[in-house]
């Protein structure tokens, strides 16, 4: 064999090898991704009360501002939180209220590792159904604890009930925070969130 035809059976060895490298990396970032992608899409939270897309019961929902609920917040429940969480904090929000900012009906947060549920009307503060280390924080109903649903006659609303996984075992805003300082807070522990939207009008 020439040296020109070595040289060339060499460069087709070494492009032959690039590539079969280039095919290896990709494939093993696709596993990760795909991998990573699983785990956060792993993290799920249920309810007996309320379902995405479904309409909030009565029980659920404000008892004045011309609503005649029983204001008890739904039961939950999640399952396969990250890997690496301390805690959890539950923010529930309408957007679609007519404020400019929407409306914060439920704030809880410095919820255990360990817990992987909430009874129903755990939201009332005088129930005492929460675990010790909960702070309810204050709705823009001005106080804490759980608020239902009452907009205005119209259009249904959506209401996001969302459990974020946190990377730290309690948030450090005061026991008065705001919602918006709450949610900072969560948003910069965050490590993933399930949700789910129900829809509540009149």
């Amino acid at each position: 064999m020439s040296s020109g035809s070595l040289e060339r059976a060499r460069r087709a060895l070494f492009a032959g090898a690039m590539l079969t490298a280039v095919v290896l990396a990709s494939a093993q970032a696709q596993t990760a991704s795909n991998s990573a992608e699983a785990s956060t899409a792993s993290f799920t939270m249920t309810s007996p009360d309320i379902a995405n897309g479904k309409k909030i019961p009565d029980t659920a929902v404000f008892n004045s501002f011309g609503c005649n609920g029983r204001n008890v917040s739904p039961a939950l429940s999640w399952s396969n939180a990250p890997a690496g969480t301390m805690s959890f904090a539950l923010m529930v929000h309408d957007p679609d209220a007519p404020t400019g900012s929407g409306w914060w009906h439920w704030i809880a947060y410095n919820i255990p590792a360990d817990v992987t549920s909430l009874p129903a009307d755990a939201g009332d503060p005088e129930k005492n159904l929460m675990p010790r280390t909960v702070v309810q924080g204050r709705t823009d109903f001005g106080a804490p604890g759980y608020g239902g649903p009452c907009p205005p006659p119209g259009k249904q609303h959506h209401y996001h009930f969302r459990l974020y996984a946190l990377k730290v075992p309690k948030l450090d805003v005061p026991a008065d925070a705001t919602a918006a300082l709450v949610g900072f807070a969560v948003n910069a522990n965050s490590l993933g969130m399930a949700q789910i939207v129900a829809l509540y009008g009149r």
